[in-house]
């Protein structure tokens, strides 16, 4: 489910299952129609249909009418379903800079709940009235809506933290916190109304905007609602869900108590034991031991590895191959790179140190990190320059309507322009859509509120703010473009384009460094906070087009999950701050959490503010040659998808993946998403059946199952009952995990 250069994924398990329920009928038809087998689990096909991606799906002749679907019971399942999202993902993007979507959790446990409910014998008005699509639609949209804003507290609001620009704790900067993410995300969500038109109905058939994802989910949801045997086929997927999650919740909280046998197997350090109790010298068991080469049996990125394919889990693992078997070693062997000794094992060496005194003396860590950083952010350019025709047809067209909705306001009186200009293709009235007055209202109150937020707390001048304003709509108009045609969402790279962009604006404005590094990062939030909920608005609006969902109720269901998020996100990021005090620390040797996301952001701070440019001078020749390296690997995928040899395409790495590895301080989550996408491409090969009923599912419950386990742990550490206190060490090195 990638999402963004910094590995943050997007359900790729419904885009998965698109493609398999998906298929053309006819290439040469416009309209591009599609089959969709909604067969019992065995494959006997009890009904077919023809469906358009870009119109919506048929009305259902035997469905039962949907009264009102903007519920109560809908919003706050679908608030509570994305709140566990939410703080699944601070754990998770902490740990690893990846983020999930709601989308699939929120549909499949929202029809778990409220189908229940439904066909319960007592009924209650209000509670146990009918359940449809539509209303599963709502409680979808309120999840993804209240699972969002993590992106920002895993990377450039801890970065603040790390460079010294916030407050001591961060529980004195909470107002500050909720301020700025409640301005950035309704501005988000404020703006996007107008685009739902534009890219979902508009343009999408001619710019192939199918936004696969979002397309799946309408899907799903369909199908679990369609007669016969959805219910009975939803039933099963939920059940794995809940088996998957329910042991993956398990094993992460009872592990933290023995971590070296149930959750790391440091198989080195064993093989080093062993050999040095019985006089074998094995300095190549201890040197991979240092180099962090472990087993880790994370459901998550077990899970995650169930998602995204061989290709991707394979760029990952040789990505780290890479970095910490060749290069890293490399590096250390002719002394351009250091480690740190163990003091009570001075054969243990530590390389993932991101102290930096001199530019001459830093750790393989912080000499790969730029590597890493630069040839994302160069990969992510060159991958808009390849689609260029998308690009430029999609600010064509959005001119167009521009001028086009400029003609219509000057010619309201006319009722023949009027009627001439009837041909937008919406299904619905006046009265379902957003009105004008609502989002247009929201979109000048917010604006104001960030630049007062930004200059009273931040210190922003007001041009600046402006500024920052006008490239978060600008990178979500891009953001939301990818999204429809590849399903993936530069949400990192629009945030990093926006520091780089603000960073050379204050180069000649006489700042200090520390403020013009504060202004960089809240100019890189402020976008990616931005487009990540527009983005998420427009996918919810799509999923509503297609299942007939009226977007004045979608769109009030997203303003409240939100709202939700809004505080959710800023309150998990003190808890988790609060219990390991090391995500705030820059460099800390040992912390549960190696925030690949927050040294990103900082280091692209860092360059661009810093009178000095904090690279060595070896790292920043390698970062150009490798990154040239990498536009090239992603231009030969690029063509050879376009002349239809994907089977080729899939042998050349993922460069994005590969180079996040890059700024990974770890390699077994590399090794656990292999295991999972071979036990994926094993299941699919010999049971595809079996691997369409359960696979997403499953792999859905092992993600969210680690992630909420992650915050009891966090709760545990705070209260003082976690491993921590009462935990073993046995199997780990001198004791220690």
């Amino acid at each position: 489910m990638e999402k963004n250069a910094q590995g943050q994924f997007d359900n790729v398990e419904l885009a998965a299952e698109a493609r398999r329920s998906i298929e053309p009928i006819d290439e040469k038809k416009s309209a591009r129609d599609y089959t969709i087998d909604l067969g019992s689990e065995k494959g006997s096909s009890e009904e077919i249909e023809i469906l358009d991606p870009y119109t919506p799906f048929p009305i259902d002749p035997s469905a039962e009418e949907e009264g009102n679907i903007l519920t109560i019971r809908a919003v706050l399942l679908g608030c509570a379903l994305g709140a566990l999202v939410n703080s699944s993902n601070l754990y998770l993007g902490l740990k690893t800079g990846w983020l999930f979507s709601a989308n699939l959790f929120g549909a499949l446990l929202g029809f778990a709940v409220l189908k229940s409910l439904s066909k319960s014998p007592l009924k209650i008005p209000g509670l146990t009235d009918h359940f449809g699509p539509m209303e599963n639609n709502i409680v979808q949209t309120s999840a993804t809506a209240a699972g969002g804003m993590g992106l920002i507290f895993v990377s450039g609001i801890p970065a603040l933290y790390q460079l010294g620009l916030m407050s001591p704790n961060p529980k004195d900067d909470f107002g500050k916190l909720i301020a700025i993410t409640f301005c950035a995300s309704i501005f988000g969500i404020s703006f996007s109304v107008p685009l739902r038109k534009f890219f979902i109905i508009n343009v999408a058939r001619e710019l192939s905007l199918i936004f696969p994802t979002a397309t799946a989910t309408a899907v799903s949801i369909r199908s679990m609602h369609a007669s016969g045997d959805g219910y009975g086929q939803a039933k099963k997927k939920i059940k794995a869900l809940g088996i998957s999650f329910a042991g993956a919740f398990s094993l992460r909280v009872i592990s933290q108590y023995c971590v070296g046998v149930m959750w790391d197997w440091h198989v080195f350090w064993w093989v080093y034991s062993i050999a040095k109790s019985s006089g074998v010298p094995a300095p190549g068991a201890i040197e991979a031991e240092s180099w962090g080469w472990i087993i880790e049996f994370t459901p998550a990125f077990i899970g995650s590895g169930l998602l995204v394919g061989l290709n991707s889990a394979f760029s990952l693992f040789f990505g780290g191959v890479f970095a910490w078997a060749i290069v890293g070693p490399i590096l250390v062997k002719n002394g351009a790179a250091f480690g740190a000794a163990n003091k009570h094992l001075p054969e243990l060496y530590n390389y993932m140190g991101m102290n930096v005194t001199d530019l001459d003396h830093v750790s393989p860590r912080y000499w790969l990190l730029w590597p890493g950083v630069f040839a994302m952010i160069l990969v992510s350019i060159a991958e808009l320059f390849f689609n260029y025709e998308i690009i430029g047809a999609g600010f064509i067209a959005g001119y167009k309507s521009l001028v086009g909705g400029i003609n219509k306001f000057r010619n309201r009186g006319n009722a023949a322009a009027q009627s001439e200009d009837e041909e937008d293709k919406d299904i619905f009235s006046e009265r379902d859509q957003v009105p004008t007055w609502m989002w247009g209202s929201l979109v000048v109150i917010t604006t104001i509120l960030i630049c007062v937020i930004l200059g009273k707390m931040y210190s922003f001048p007001v041009g600046v703010s402006i500024l920052s304003i006008l490239f978060a709509f600008l990178f979500s108009f891009l953001a939301i473009q990818c999204t429809g045609a590849s399903d993936t969402t530069p949400v990192s790279t629009v945030a990093k384009a926006s520091q780089l962009a603000t960073g050379g604006i204050t180069k000649g404005m006489g700042l200090t460094v520390k403020n013009a590094q504060t202004i960089n990062l809240m100019a890189g939030c402020v976008a990616g906070a931005a487009a990540s909920q527009s983005t998420d608005l427009i996918a919810d609006f799509k999923v509503g087009y297609l299942l007939r969902t009226p977007p004045r109720k979608q769109w009030f269901a997203q303003i409240i999950g939100s709202i939700v998020a809004v505080f959710m996100a800023p309150s998990l990021f003190i808890l988790f701050s609060t219990a390991y005090p090391c995500i705030l620390e820059q460099g800390a040797e040992k912390c549960a959490f190696g925030a690949p996301s927050i040294a990103a952001w900082r280091a692209v701070t860092q360059a661009v503010t810093s009178p000095r440019f904090p690279v060595p001078h070896g790292s920043a020749i390698f970062s150009l040659v490798f990154g040239i390296l990498c536009v090239f690997i992603s231009l030969a995928r690029h063509v050879l998808h376009a002349k239809g040899k994907a089977n080729i395409a899939a042998w050349l790495p993922n460069p994005m993946v590969f180079s996040l590895a890059l700024t990974l301080p770890y390699t077994q989550y590399g090794t656990a998403m292999i295991i999972g996408a071979g036990i994926a491409a094993t299941w699919q090969k010999v049971s595809p059946n079996s691997w369409n009923m359960y696979g997403t599912a499953l792999a859905s419950g092992l993600i969210a199952g680690e992630g909420i386990g992650g915050v009891v742990n966090a709760l545990f550490e705070v209260v003082k009952i976690s491993g921590t206190y009462y935990g073993n060490g046995f199997g780990c090195p001198l004791g220690e995990c």
